[in-house]
């Protein structure tokens, strides 16, 4: 299980593994907002009770520019594992067959990497499309890309627990979480 760990203004920022909130905790740098119902962790000198969710003590400002970043993991949970083009899901690929990441317009043609011009394709799509242009070959994407908004993709990679799930929507809505379902 990992936990939660909320902004100083309790705006949720990123998951952690449990050891790296205990050392937070430990070093006073955040504090434990809701603990997991399981057995404390203790050591030699020390019980805690097992962390959830956890809020650092002073605010911590992110860079608007790491939060539109194209990654690969973000890109094929916008997509929802599923190549744009043939509409396979990761788990219907064959063994040596990934997920890869498409440029609809090449960039070997102006295209730039971009959350609009990307796209999730199977290896074998992406191989058959190559750098031509989608009208050119005929291969269209099932959604057109769009810049998701950052909540929807940090959380979509990552199972939440109810209570990491109340801070979620407790700060973004109910459509943060709502968003990232199935298409």
């Amino acid at each position: 299980m990992r936990c939660l760990a909320l902004n100083a203004s309790f705006e949720p920022l990123t998951m952690v593994p449990t050891r790296r909130a205990l050392r937070l905790v430990i070093e006073g740098k955040a504090e434990i907002v809701e603990a997991d119902g399981e057995e404390p962790i203790r050591s030699l000198h020390l019980e805690l009770p097992r962390p959830a969710i956890i809020r650092l003590v002073r605010f911590v400002h992110v860079p608007r520019r790491f939060r539109r970043q194209v990654t690969n993991t973000f890109l094929f949970a916008r997509d929802h594992y599923t190549c744009q083009y043939c509409a396979r899901l990761v788990s219907d690929l064959k063994v040596r067959e990934c997920l890869t990441r498409d440029h609809v317009i090449p960039q070997s043609r102006g295209g730039d990497n971009a959350w609009t011009n990307v796209v999730t394709a199977c290896s074998a799509c992406n191989t058959r499309k190559g750098n031509h242009l989608p009208n050119e070959i005929g291969m269209h994407p099932l959604h057109p890309p769009m810049e998701p908004h950052f909540v929807h993709l940090s959380w979509a990679i990552r199972r939440l627990s109810a209570p990491q799930q109340k801070y979620i929507k407790l700060f973004y809505g109910d459509a943060a979480l709502a968003a990232i379902g199935p298409r």
